[in-house]
């Protein structure tokens, strides 16, 4: 790592392109045909794109890295990055950008169908291109899509903190493992999780982790760190909630921007829940975050008037 990098975070993986569709309930009941309303639209931004969005709406240089195919849905990628003013290195992905198709009910939940056909086992970042990136890099925020496993030693080699985000693990699919136990920051969806603090506490003992946060929606955040696990309320959305897309990213950008501006990592947390919160009053068919002043206020009101319950001590 230099003595005055260039980049606050580096970003890797997780471009694509989401269809949006609006559907009365989920699960759908069969039926020949729906009418949609307010319609269906493709849009760039998938978890990398978002958590670089986040990341530098609040001010850090911040850069993203992935694969992209030479098709339409690249284009969108590559225009959501100029037109927010975002750093993109793309490298040619011949099987196409990465895109989705996300269901998404009248209460925010969503459904996402993911295509897998956009990559294959062989796909790679190349590793000089990581390793300079990374050099001039503060952080590395790392997707679990393909190919970012096969950067992790690179990353490691390169001397970056490193996080990233297991979005709903069930604690036991080896390939999220490999990016949990080589994290020094490690986000992840209670959603599957039986025992949310086992699984934080397997995290930090089998890995290099030293901050483990577990989101759970509306019931807030378990975070875990030196060994002690605490709950952190949800923050108040500021207006009605209409989708919970890039909730998740829109935290761990909140999280980043509190540690690596000096907050300890209870405060970074209460960052996070408010950024979340302020991404699930933002319809999935747009793009916006959470400005640092409105982040700031929002969280300083929230640690004033939530009383932060006592930390339990690590066990051994």
């Amino acid at each position: 790592m230099t003595d005055s990098p260039d980049i606050d975070v580096l970003v890797l993986g997780g471009a694509g392109v989401d269809t949006i569709v609006h559907v009365p309930e989920l699960p759908l009941p069969f039926a020949d045909s729906y009418m949609i309303r307010p319609g269906i639209r493709t849009r760039a931004g998938q978890t990398g794109d978002f958590v670089a969005l986040g990341l530098h709406a609040l001010g850090l240089r911040t850069h993203h890295l992935d694969l992209l195919g030479d098709d339409p849905e690249g284009d969108l990628v590559r225009a959501f990055h100029r037109d927010h003013g975002i750093p993109l290195t793309a490298i040619l992905q011949p099987a196409g950008t990465k895109r989705a198709v996300n269901l998404v009910g009248p209460d925010g939940r969503r459904l996402s169908l993911y295509d897998a056909t956009r990559g294959s086992d062989t796909d790679r970042l190349p590793a000089d291109t990581v390793r300079a990136l990374a050099s001039a890099s503060r952080h590395a925020h790392v997707s679990i899509t393909q190919p970012c496993a096969h950067a992790l030693p690179v990353l490691r080699s390169a001397g970056v903190t490193l996080s990233t985000d297991l979005h709903d693990w069930d604690g036991e699919n080896p390939y999220h493992a490999q990016f949990a136990h080589t994290a020094d920051i490690v986000f992840l969806s209670a959603a599957a999780l039986d025992d949310p603090e086992r699984t934080l506490r397997g995290i930090a003992a089998e890995g290099r982790a030293r901050e483990v946060i577990a989101t759970a929606g509306a019931k807030g955040a378990h975070l875990l760190a030196d060994g002690r696990l605490t709950h952190v309320p949800a923050a108040a959305p500021p207006s009605p909630v209409v989708d919970s897309n890039g909730a998740g990213d829109a935290f761990a950008a909140g999280y980043l921007y509190g540690r690596l501006t000096g907050h300890p990592p209870y405060e970074s947390a209460v960052f996070g829940t408010v950024a979340g919160a302020h991404a699930c009053t933002v319809p999935a068919t747009t793009t916006d975050s959470i400005a640092p002043a409105a982040l700031l206020s929002r969280a300083e009101e929230a640690l004033r008037t939530t009383h932060v319950p006592p930390a339990h001590p690590g066990r051994d």
